[in-house]
């Protein structure tokens, strides 16, 4: 039997081994490269392949499945059928929901139920064969002999389809959906579809997938009349001939063409989450002709300008393909969701305005990007930056439930733990990103707070925490990581409070961000549950989800003892302090990578991409590799950077070890193998890693450009001998980003030797919790 990849990565005998067993490669221009947008759409990436713009609010791709995990986002490289082209989409998500709006194009007999992957002929399912994909463009020959492209703008989906001679037709299926066993209909409610007198068709429905009660709107043209349309409503009902509404729960539309083959179709499609007159607005606004091409190149040179922040030289193919497959992944999300009259759905339930010049957004995966998604933009895309937070604050103070955790099209699931939506704001602070800070503190504070506020999920226990010290294992489950994580979040809040004046509510934040202590039994060394009456789970086991047999039932959220071990991120000298000193907390780390790679029968997929007990395919232990710089180790923070950058990413439908997570496993790569990566966003600082290219450009924003050399750097050079700094010698094993934000040259020399006295002493480690060890 082969071994799997996961079972290949969990080995701990690999090494630098297998990096420098690669060959050496000539130094080629630093040119833009063309993405290869299949990476992640197997294995358990969960991207999709279609045609979107930087945070557009149309995803415009191909759906290939609803009902198993790996189509979250609809969509699995290997799946042999097509459903049909849809509008919204996820990418890299450990949920799905959206896929509205789906357009099936065909030339075979009507079918108005979609089959199975194992039977596609039992539906409207269609093999498929020459898929190509770029950025803003999509293909793909479908078995009925239909030729399909796909294109966007921001708000529009542009269809254009070939038909063979003879009839044709157009499915409109506004029943698909993501499906889930743990699902109870009705997922989709008031719906309609309607045909105006100008021959638009236009359409809505409420979906309760994962996002409870998200509306949608849809208005679509035709370049081509159809000979007629019949819609079908619930129970797959045909509507009297002439019909030209139908409203109900699962409806369709079919548009018949009776010579299909004789011309081109191109449908554009405008879509809002605001209502019927806000998807016709965007609509009008964005296809005011029927140049398909003229939308492709847009797109196209949207594309290249975004794609274009970041040009590598060196690597090998593979590897600058990664970067740059990486870096468009990083630029889906979060998603458009204002209207171009800047109406959106707000966090209150009501729809909202967008001052002139802003723009609202969805799809903030924020305990995943606040880690590096977002501290990447700041560099290369400050602009989008500031209307993200912008926007971020605006809908914090219109939620309920206070800071964004994971709101999709107006909805907060309540995703994960914590209230991340508060490290964005305080990182952009620190960074220098003017905005209206205080204008989101009363809604922080009530959530830091008001322990009558309402909670989902992600907040339970907030008041034993605060009574406690910790929140109790016995009392909330994911125990452990929230007490942790509610500390980080408080970190971050205290900066906050201090940019509205809260200057007591700030000293308040501060001291309870130290409670991750209270979880970290400093006897054995790691996170341990702890109960209300203050005793520790005294059968722990760190390889273990937790003290309850109950598979939901765990005291980590999506990691086991090990992972959780390492999670603080902001205090890690009173880490380090609490773990025994330097020695000891680097032993530890030694004994995280090195620790047999097994996981308990009831462990989640996310814990994936092992080395050792490290979790590369999940975020809450993706800084630990950098964290052996803050006991003057650096070194070997070096070398296990590069094998996480060269073992961990592949230029393969299966090239991310775990879910991209709306890009933050691409965000991840692309600081990574630039050289550095902020262990802790807040604290706006970056810890050097391994460079894997000979040379960068970062295009920064207002003519400022980083550049990133290391001369010579080859597979079996993952070392740092040495650092310039604007050609001036450079002791320390960090730099802030006020340094890169400025522009300027960081130069590396690489050695296939460590360098154990590079960012030795105490003088040169990162900063933490405001302060150098020093």
């Amino acid at each position: 039997m082969n071994p799997t990849r996961r079972q290949l990565l969990a080995s701990t005998g690999l090494g630098l081994a297998a990096t420098a067993a690669l060959p050496a490669h000539a130094r080629l221009p630093a040119v833009p490269v063309k993405p290869n947008l299949f990476i992640g759409t197997g294995g358990t990436g969960h991207t999709y392949p279609g045609a979107t713009l930087p945070f557009g609010m149309v995803q415009l791709s191909p759906d290939t499945g609803v009902e198993r995990w790996e189509t979250c986002s609809g969509y699995y490289k290997t799946d042999t059928s097509i459903l049909g082209f849809s509008h919204t989409h996820l990418s890299g998500t450990g949920i799905g929901d959206m896929l509205d709006v789906l357009v099936v194009p065909s030339a075979g007999p009507v079918q108005l139920q979609p089959g199975t992957i194992e039977n596609p002929d039992a539906g409207y399912r269609q093999r498929f064969s020459a898929e190509h994909a770029e950025p803003g463009y999509y293909r793909v020959a479908l078995e009925t002999g239909v030729q399909a492209e796909l294109t966007v703008t921001e708000r529009t989906g542009w269809h254009r389809y070939r038909f063979p001679a003879g009839k044709g037709h157009v499915l409109i299926d506004l029943s698909h959906l993501i499906l889930d066993k743990s699902d109870s209909p009705p997922l989709v409610d008031e719906a309609l579809l309607e045909l105006a007198a100008d021959g638009t068709l236009s359409g809505t429905r409420r979906v309760f997938r994962w996002a409870k009660g998200r509306r949608i709107f849809f208005a679509m043209q035709l370049s081509r009349k159809p000979d007629r349309i019949t819609f079908i409503g619930d129970d797959d009902a045909t509507q009297p001939a002439g019909a030209t509404r139908v409203a109900g729960k699962r409806l369709k539309a079919v548009l018949h063409y009776d010579d299909a083959g004789s011309a081109p179709l191109v449908i554009r499609c405008g879509i809002s989450a605001v209502d019927a007159d806000g998807a016709r607005a965007n609509l009008v606004a964005e296809a005011k002709h029927w140049d398909f091409d003229r939308v492709r190149r847009d797109a196209a040179k949207l594309w290249s300008k975004s794609l274009g922040s970041v040009k590598v030289e060196g690597g090998t193919p593979d590897q600058r393909t990664i970067l740059s497959s990486a870096l468009y992944h990083a630029q889906l999300a979060p998603t458009l969701v204002s209207d171009v009259d800047g109406r959106y759905p707000g966090m209150d339930g009501k729809t909202q305005t967008v001052p002139a010049g802003g723009a609202a957004f969805s799809t903030y995966s924020l305990w995943d990007t606040y880690r590096a998604l977002h501290p990447l933009l700041t560099l290369v895309a400050p602009e989008q930056t500031k209307l993200l937070i912008d926007d971020m604050i605006r809908q914090t103070a219109q939620s309920r439930f206070g800071p964004l955790v994971w709101p999709l099209q107006g909805k907060e699931t309540g995703t994960m733990i914590g209230w991340h939506g508060v490290v964005p704001l305080a990182e952009a602070h620190a960074k220098g990103i003017p905005a209206d800070y205080a204008a989101a503190w009363p809604a922080i504070r009530k959530r830091s707070f008001d322990f009558t506020a309402p909670d989902k999920d992600n907040s339970l226990g907030r008041d034993l925490y605060d009574k406690l010290g910790y929140v109790p294992a016995d009392k909330v489950f994911e125990s452990v990581s929230r007490t942790q994580e509610y500390a980080y979040d408080d970190w971050a809040s205290s900066h906050l409070a201090r940019v509205a004046g809260a200057a007591d509510d700030a000293e308040r934040l501060h001291k309870r961000s130290g409670n991750w202590r209270n979880v970290i039994d400093g006897k054995i060394g790691f996170a341990r549950p702890r109960f209300e009456n203050g005793q520790w789970w005294k059968d722990y086991d760190p390889v273990q989800l937790g003290h309850m047999p109950k598979p939901w039932w765990r005291d980590y959220t999506e990691a086991n003892g090990w992972q959780a071990t390492f999670l603080n991120q902001h205090d890690i000298y009173g880490m380090i302090a609490h773990m025994g000193g330097d020695a000891a907390y680097e032993a530890k780390l030694d004994a995280l990578f090195t620790a047999p790679s097994t996981l308990p029968d009831n462990a989640p997929p996310d814990i994936s991409g092992l080395v050792g007990q490290y979790a590369h395919g999940n975020e809450p232990d993706q800084h630990a590799a950098y964290l052996y710089s803050y006991v003057g180790a650096p070194w070997k923070t070096q070398a296990m950077i590069r094998r996480l950058c060269t073992e961990m990413y592949k230029n393969d439908p299966d090239g991310i070890i775990g879910n991209d997570d709306c890009g933050q496993m691409s965000a991840w790569f692309v600081l990574s193998s630039l050289g550095f990566y902020p262990v802790d966003p807040v604290e706006a600082v970056y810890v050097f890693g391994s460079p894997l290219f000979e040379r960068a450009e970062l295009q920064l924003g207002k003519g400022r450009k980083l550049v990133v050399e290391a001369p010579g750097n080859r597979a079996d050079t993952p070392y740092v001998a040495a650092v310039t700094w604007n050609g001036r010698p450079w002791r320390k094993s960090w730099i802030s980003h006020h340094d890169l934000a400025a522009g300027g040259t960081l130069r590396f020399t690489m050695s296939a030797k460590p360098n154990r006295a590079f960012g030795r002493a105490r003088a040169d480690r990162p900063p933490s919790f405001g302060r150098s060890p020093a």
